[in-house]
């Protein structure tokens, strides 16, 4: 975080000079190609590729882990659940069954497990686009470029605010969790059964939303001081012309649509190689 209190961390790069509009699109059209697919050699080359972008943003790794560790535990938390709740949907989309092993009512079978591992890959293949379009666009330049593309100020000033309180709630989370520990409160794992500790992260989340909506009618209170929302149309002090970049980045993501609408006429929609 810096003193924008956004994400967005400056560095020499080629996507920090993208127009931020520009990438929400890149960012659109990555997230329709993964999704027109379940297929996990696509998804691990959508992993590949991001990664190299990943690479060529600059950004240190310490800057992303705690997201990077959220979507990770998300994902395999979602995982669990699908093979615990879907035993027998992977097994029809691949029209057969390989049984691994049996317990009671459950069976894990080979084409369930391979189908919750193309579903994790795919959930990850989206983790790079969305972790570069956080950490390489300065949301005022957001809000205005997003305006530029017809969406209402209104609207794209609301979804500049919600970038520069990410780091915020996250620091307020930070600071509950030192308060509760502070009286005892058990949080790391050791200290206390995983389902008390699991229970104390949730009581974090009444003052966080607490807190969260007091923040937001400060803002909204200072806003309407200020007459934001009177006129139609506003001017940006920090907008910039598209450049020959921005032009190319979206030619390359029309082929890249293109590419993927090829390759989904051509291969089915889930592909099991067992």
């Amino acid at each position: 975080m810096n003193n924008t209190g956004s994400l967005y961390i400056d560095k020499p790069s080629f996507l920090h000079q993208l127009d931020g509009g520009v990438k929400l699109i890149w960012v659109v059209l990555w997230s329709i190609f993964t999704f027109m697919f379940m297929d996990i050699r696509i998804f691990l080359a959508l992993i590949v590729i991001g990664a190299i972008l990943l690479y060529c943003s600059k950004i240190e790794f310490r800057r992303m882990r705690v997201l990077i560790g959220f979507i990770l535990g998300f994902t395999l938390f979602n995982s669990i659940l699908l093979l615990i709740l879907t035993p027998n949907h992977g097994s029809e989309l691949a029209g057969s069954t390989t049984v691994l092993f049996k317990i009671g009512f459950y069976t894990l079978t080979l084409e369930n497990l391979f189908y919750v591992l193309t579903i994790s890959c795919k959930y990850i293949a989206l983790l790079p686009i969305t972790l570069i379009f956080l950490f390489t666009t300065h949301p005022s330049k957001f809000a205005s470029s997003l305006n530029r593309i017809g969406v209402p100020y209104k609207v794209a000033y609301t979804v500049s605010i919600a970038l520069r309180y990410v780091p915020d709630i996250q620091a307020e989370v930070k600071h509950i969790i030192m308060a509760q520990e502070a009286r005892g409160v058990a949080f790391k794992r050791g200290d206390a059964p995983v389902m008390t500790i699991l229970k104390n992260y949730m009581s974090v989340l009444i003052p966080l939303v607490l807190g969260s909506l007091d923040r937001i009618e400060v803002v909204s209170n200072a806003m309407d001081l200020r007459g934001f929302g009177k006129d139609k149309t506003r001017t940006w002090y920090v907008r910039e012309p598209f450049t020959r970049l921005d032009i190319v980045a979206l030619v390359i993501g029309i082929l890249f649509i293109a590419v993927g609408l090829i390759l989904k006429a051509n291969i089915g929609y889930f592909w099991y190689p067992f």
